[in-house]
């Protein structure tokens, strides 16, 4: 398992649009991606999950990845996250 902390800057945290957009970069690998924060986790894959994590600025999340292709997957989703959050 690989994963990463981000601290969101964006003003409106993760809302509906780029929830959606995390959603569909989560699908493009094999491996199992979760969010995390706190006592909340979530698969990147789930859009109701990813939004009712509440996440707003200033919030760090953790952002795991299992499976065939983690090491693409969490510097995909990395990448992802710094151009969006």
């Amino acid at each position: 398992m690989k994963s990463f902390d981000y601290t969101i800057t964006d003003e409106a945290g993760i809302h509906a649009r780029p929830a959606g957009l995390l959603v569909k970069e989560a699908k493009k690998y094999q491996s199992k991606i979760v969010v995390k924060m706190g006592s909340k986790a979530a698969e990147a894959t789930k859009l109701m999950a990813i939004m009712g994590m509440g996440v707003k600025k200033g919030d760090t999340v953790t952002v795991e990845a299992e499976g065939g292709d983690e090491d693409v997957a969490v510097n995909g989703m990395k990448a992802f996250f710094e151009n969006n959050f």
